[in-house]
């Protein structure tokens, strides 16, 4: 059987004309990646559209699909991108009823099968890891799939879920991702403006799951148990991604790098020895922090470490995460500092319990500590996320799914509007940003990001017409 999978874009954009966000920030759809390469390792023809690096209409989609003539065709889709996807199916069963239409991705793994009651355009779900399923279904030409765990197939009409999938206990015996099915990578795709040294970059994924049970984080996908690829197969990543795509520099997109601390100082040891000439970015935890693993950071090539702080009020914080003593963090971020890395804060507005108060104390924090850059998210309660089962206690949700996408308010907690959380939104952003500490950092960053600041300069006029048009 022929595969082929399509990554719907369900744009975050909120401005006219020209879509920069994805200019500045692109990163290929790893999971999809994986499954694609796992298939072609066992034989299965398959291919992907990335509906971000190339956007599409509706129809002009559909046209490709019918013309590539795949037997089957995966959807991996987030919330936000469900529906558009979702629309893609409807017009593909109606021009290509015989096509056999299959959902994955974390809407699916988190609502799960009762998506079938509702849009009968799905014929299956993948449930959980997709690689192993996939392949199953596809072997078994999408018949008996009652036998296949991890698939929502309909029962009488109804959505039924066939059994639950095991993880896979060892991620190194997944191949490499099918980086080679993007046509435009990595020409085509960029890690975050700023966030990176050198050029051509690119993300990967070198863990699964998270052992912490933070009320906003959905882990439907990958559960909340923690496996992680040896250190060994992640400098052969690094290796194969320099060697045939000239990467020289790479973001663990994991949940969080550094959980097991045996792995990291190994995978430093290694890369350090092979001179390889890969610098990176990973997400860290602050309890995880010391001395001695900031200076293996450091001289294995790590450029900047993230932190997600999210609250600068200890009551928030507590109704939502393991709390950290916030005079920690400011010591645990200085010492990143001086160990030589950027530092870059993850925060969140509008959490559940969050008052104008609070709020306001999460920005005067955020202004008193040794970052480089932040990235301040809407609060978003997923499906997937434990905060979602009770969240309507806790203040008004718009349970719109093309919205939830961490760039809209959609819940707006008690004693709140939206029109003050859009107001100390836009001035987190302004008061962190327009201090004379930050002008200098991205000043240097004509050396230190030359790349960055090329990338800039060509987008200048359509970044100055949307301003303008945010301003009127």
């Amino acid at each position: 059987m022929k595969v082929l999978f399509v990554h719907p874009y369900g744009s975050n954009w909120m401005g006219t004309g020209k879509d920069i966000t994805t200019i500045f920030n692109l990163m290929p759809p790893l999971g999809m990646l994986s499954i694609v390469a796992f298939l072609e390792q066992r034989g299965v023809e398959a291919e992907i559209i990335d509906c971000y690096a190339s956007p599409m209409t509706a129809e002009a989609l559909v046209a490709e699909i019918i013309r590539r003539a795949p037997d089957v065709v995966g959807f991996s889709c987030t919330t936000s991108s469900f529906l558009e996807g979702y629309g893609f199916a409807a017009l593909l069963k109606e021009r290509a009823p015989g096509i056999v239409t299959v959902f994955g991705g974390a809407h699916a793994c988190s609502v799960g099968v009762g998506l079938l009651d509702r849009f009968p355009a799905i014929d299956y779900l993948v449930i959980g890891e997709g690689e192993q399923t996939f392949y199953e279904l596809v072997a078994a030409g999408c018949r008996g799939v009652e036998a296949i765990p991890g698939i929502g197939f309909r029962k009488d009409g109804v959505g039924t879920l066939s059994g639950v999938r095991e993880l896979i206990p060892d991620l190194d015996s997944l191949p490499f991702p099918a980086y080679h099915r993007l046509p435009q990578f990595p020409r085509r795709y960029t890690l975050p403006l700023f966030s990176f040294p050198t050029a051509p970059n690119t993300s990967i994924i070198s863990s699964r799951g998270c052992p912490y049970q933070c009320s906003y984080c959905d882990r439907s996908v990958f559960s909340r148990g923690f496996r992680f690829n040896s250190p060994e197969y992640i400098v052969e990543h690094l290796k194969m991604l320099n060697r045939d795509y000239g990467i020289r520099h790479v973001f663990f997109y994991d949940d969080l790098f550094t959980t097991d601390r045996g792995r990291v100082a190994r995978f430093c040891e290694l890369k350090e020895r092979e001179r390889l000439p890969v610098t990176y970015n990973c997400i860290a935890r602050l309890e995880h922090v010391d001395a001695e693993l900031l200076h293996l950071l450091k001289r294995s090539g790590c450029w900047q470490v993230n932190f997600g702080i999210e609250s600068g009020d200890p009551e928030v914080l507590r109704k939502h995460r393991k709390f950290y003593g916030l005079d920690e963090v400011q010591q645990k971020l200085t010492m990143v500092r001086k160990t030589g890395m950027r530092v870059k804060g993850l925060f969140m507005v509008g959490l559940p319990g969050e008052t104008e108060e609070s709020i306001r104390r999460t920005i005067d924090y955020a202004l008193s500590l040794p970052l480089d850059e932040i990235n301040v998210t809407k609060f978003t309660p997923f499906p997937g996320a434990p905060v979602y089962a009770t969240i309507r206690e806790h203040g008004e949700f718009f349970e719109e799914w093309p919205r939830m996408n961490c760039v809209n308010f959609v819940f707006i907690p008690h004693g709140m509007t939206i029109e003050q959380l859009e107001r100390l939104y836009n001035e987190f952003i302004s008061r962190f940003y327009r201090r004379s500490r930050i002008h200098w950092g991205y000043t240097t960053m004509l050396w230190k990001s030359p790349q960055s600041v090329a990338m800039f300069m060509r987008n200048l006029p359509e970044i100055l017409r949307f301003e303008l048009k945010q301003k009127w």
